[in-house]
């Protein structure tokens, strides 16, 4: 989650907002805070993206698909990525579902390998999954993630992780709201974490701590405006959205670089920050 990011895979809003007319027809039903305005989004995406480029050999682009909405933007959640090839999962959130197979066909058409796919019942987001490590594997059962999409995933794994961790993860703010195990944990460096300790499981906390982590704290007001969802470019080198003013401090104050973007068409008001917005492929 924390080694140099070489390649990545993303969705400009072009192709997942389409237009202004579009987002006005769809926001409430994908239960955004309120309609984007498309041309911001460009703007905050661009200058996302100007970020990406300086740091990122690779990206590439999911193309506009009819039969995906909104929510395509956020690139990480339909699938997740093992060192020998993605696993192909299936959203929690009914509308996302389709993004699995347009997801699918794209990692097929530009040769990217796939090690497996959820079936059946199992239902799970690629935010639900955090790799603490190259051989632990911690995964958020919640409502964007099911005990069938646990046990396939286990078993798509296997020979590539030796402890897989469940964390039960809160009711919160209810089912429609956007609880994933990300929300609350971003791994930032092998010892050093952004955490939002009042969501987080007792055990959850006391392990990170037992190996050797130091806590990023973000505070209730920072943690509304996604200052947990901080993306690693590189070991403690980091993305964040703009307005995050505290966790920016004390991430300086770990020795980390610190880039922000402006994100409230694309990361607040979907509840979706630079970790939703990037699918990572390939970690050096």
């Amino acid at each position: 989650m924390y080694k140099k990011l070489s390649k990545v895979i993303m969705k400009h809003p072009k192709d997942a907002f389409i237009s202004q007319e579009h987002l006005s027809n769809a926001w409430k039903n994908f239960n955004y805070i309120q309609e984007p305005d498309y041309i911001k989004a460009h703007l905050e995406f661009e200058q996302f993206l100007a970020i990406m480029k300086e740091h990122v050999a690779e990206i590439e682009f999911l193309p506009a698909t009819e039969t995906v909405g909104l929510d395509s933007l956020y690139a990480h959640d339909p699938v997740k990525f093992t060192k020998n090839g993605a696993i192909i999962l299936k959203s929690g959130k009914r509308l996302r579902q389709p993004e699995a197979q347009a997801y699918k066909r794209f990692l097929h058409d530009k040769n990217i390998p796939i090690l497996g796919e959820l079936t059946g019942d199992a239902v799970a987001d690629g935010g639900d999954l955090v790799w603490l490590d190259d051989r632990t594997l911690l995964i958020g059962r919640g409502y964007r993630t099911n005990d069938e999409a646990i046990r396939q995933i286990q078993e798509i794994t296997k020979d590539l992780v030796d402890e897989c961790i469940i964390v039960q993860l809160p009711h919160h703010q209810g089912e429609e709201e956007c609880l994933h195990l990300m929300s609350f944990i971003s791994i930032v460096d092998e010892n050093l974490a952004v955490v939002y300790s009042k969501l987080m499981p007792v055990f959850l906390r006391q392990l990170l701590i037992k190996r050797g982590f130091e806590l990023i704290e973000v505070t209730d007001e920072e943690y509304d405006r996604l200052g947990c969802n901080v993306l690693a470019l590189a070991p403690r080198v980091c993305v964040i959205v703009s307005g995050n003013p505290y966790t920016k401090q004390q991430l300086i104050e770990a020795g980390a670089v610190v880039h922000e973007y402006d994100g409230n068409e694309i990361s607040y008001l979907g509840t979706g920050g630079p970790t939703c917005l990037t699918c990572p492929v390939v970690r050096e």
